[in-house]
């Protein structure tokens, strides 16, 4: 780096001489603060517009809390929208990450095809180049069925013998309606869901069954109760 030249060290250079000089010094460090000045003028506009939208930003925030907290009551924001707004975003995104369904459920097919897949263009029948498939989950209501039981019986065609017939299965509830597949429904019904038992009465007859729904559990009791007295004093 090249040094200044102290020109009082000669007195005796005419004046033009020594503003030669002193114009030959000065410019390059001139040139340096404007090269400088060039540099530096990009970085300060970046910076100060940063500034401005981080400012623009946290001015929008105080103005929105602003409403929130001191507007008018149509505007304020209830904590409790706020939570209900939180529950519903937290359902839509649980929804959307669990959509796919139980692969192990049944599946029923519906098969849509065009009303016609004859060609516009007079060449023929369309091929099939793909399908768009979506899965619904659905709900088969609870139906009832009656169980018929028939014990048959055969007899010698001569009469020489007696009749043979098959011995009736065992029920819960002997001479009683319910299976015990009903009943063990309306025990886990009142017991888990709970569902009383006048309200399964009333959804019986919603299925037209008339039933008295509200002594079964009491005569199940105590049938359940003998049996196992009996199992006791056999065992």
């Amino acid at each position: 780096m090249s040094q200044s030249i102290n020109l009082s060290q000669f007195p005796d250079f005419p004046p033009a001489v020594v503003k030669a000089f002193a114009d030959v010094q000065f410019k390059p460090s001139e040139r340096a603060a404007r090269q400088h000045e060039q540099a530096v003028v990009p970085e300060k506009d970046v910076f100060i517009a940063e500034l401005k939208e981080l400012i623009e930003k946290l001015e929008g925030q105080v103005q929105e809390y602003r409403r929130t907290k001191f507007g008018p009551k149509s505007e304020q924001l209830d904590p409790a929208q706020m939570e209900l707004t939180l529950e519903y975003l937290e359902t839509a995104i649980g929804e959307t990450q669990a959509r796919a369904l139980p692969a192990d459920l049944p599946r029923v097919e519906h098969v849509i095809e065009p009303l016609s897949s004859a060609c516009p263009c007079g060449c023929g029948d369309m091929v099939r180049i793909g399908k768009d498939k979506t899965e619904r989950l659905d709900y088969i209501p609870a139906s009832y069925q009656v169980i018929v039981t028939i014990c048959l019986k055969y007899a010698c065609p001569k009469g020489r013998t007696g009749v043979v017939q098959a011995k009736a299965p065992v029920h819960l509830l002997e001479g009683s309606w319910p299976t015990e597949a009903l009943l063990a429904q309306i025990a886990v019904s009142k017991r888990s869901e709970p569902m009383q038992l006048n309200r399964q009465a009333v959804v019986m007859a919603r299925h037209g069954y008339q039933l008295t729904v509200l002594f079964w559990p009491t005569g199940w009791g105590a049938q359940t109760h003998r049996s196992r007295r009996s199992w006791s004093t056999w065992r």
